[in-house]
């Protein structure tokens, strides 16, 4: 196991966010939203793409039959293998956009919003079914971030950033009940921002103005501090062959004197064993 991350792109994204392994094409996916750019990474053979989307892209997430879904900031967005685009759940909001999503074990998304102007409970919690059905969460976020479920599908983790915490809800088929505190954050830290649950169920935490991912036990504790050179990271996910590798997003957007590699895509190798990710099924 590794403490120093290194680069795995370089780049210059204004508010990278998302790191997604896509299994099926062995690459990783990861957005810049206020550059409106969905990039993709192969560890293996160090191939990237970039696909230019026409509004802000809160995240991308691989579809089973390939191509991304996209939480945009009207809605939710499919584009096919060929690049082919329609609108999946169109909801246009002004001063809104669409932030993190995730993809539940049963292959709907869980897309997150947030104000422009992060107004308190200017944002909302959705789970999209790959039919396109809505289903309201929570109405009252202000920046819905981190999302992701428990090797044993029983918990979900959640994030809305200003809380300072790390919440946990039981799972109840589509439906999640019981919302509680998993994580305090002390003040100082940063901003519990994107996350990922490893394959022993702790939950790996990118902090914003804090320079650091935390892992937390499943009790809630913090075991392991990953210092950062970039002050926002953004998100991270685990990657690569055997999902060993954990990707780390940042961004550089609002900073007078970013570092070099803010913005760019983070690798801590060998970090620990991430769990499988399962595509969009719509």
């Amino acid at each position: 196991m590794r403490h120093t991350p290194e680069i795995a792109v370089r780049e210059r994204a204004e508010l990278g966010e998302g790191p997604t392994w896509d299994a099926l094409s062995g690459r990783l996916i990861w957005v810049d939203i206020l550059s409106s750019r969905v990039h993709t990474y192969d560890p293996s053979t160090g191939r990237r793409t970039v696909l230019a989307t026409e509004q802000h892209v809160g995240a991308a997430k691989p579809r089973a039959g390939g191509g991304f879904v996209v939480n945009l900031r009207d809605g939710v967005g499919l584009y096919d293998a060929d690049g082919a685009f329609s609108w999946l759940a169109r909801d246009p909001v002004p001063g809104r956009r669409g932030n993190d999503a995730a993809v539940a074990p049963d292959g709907a998304l869980w897309t997150g919003t947030m104000r422009y102007d992060e107004a308190e409970g200017g944002g909302s919690l959705s789970r999209v079914a790959p039919d396109g059905t809505v289903t309201g969460v929570l109405d009252a976020a202000t920046v819905s971030n981190g999302t992701g479920w428990s090797p044993d599908g029983r918990l979900m983790y959640y994030i809305d950033t200003p809380t300072l915490r790390i919440d946990v809800f039981d799972v109840d088929g589509e439906r999640v009940l019981d919302r509680r505190p998993f994580a305090v954050v002390e003040p100082g830290s940063g901003w519990p921002d994107g996350l990922t649950v490893d394959a022993d169920g702790c939950v790996w935490v990118a902090f914003w103005d804090g320079a650091a991912v935390r892992r937390y036990t499943p009790d809630g504790r913090v075991d392991r501090v990953v210092d950062l050179p970039v002050r926002r990271p953004t998100a991270c996910a685990f990657g690569g062959a055997g999902l060993r590798d954990l990707y780390i997003s940042t961004a550089r957007t609002g900073l007078d004197a970013p570092h070099p590699l803010s913005g760019s895509l983070l690798v801590l190798p060998d970090a620990g064993q991430g769990l499988p990710g399962v595509p969009f099924a719509g």
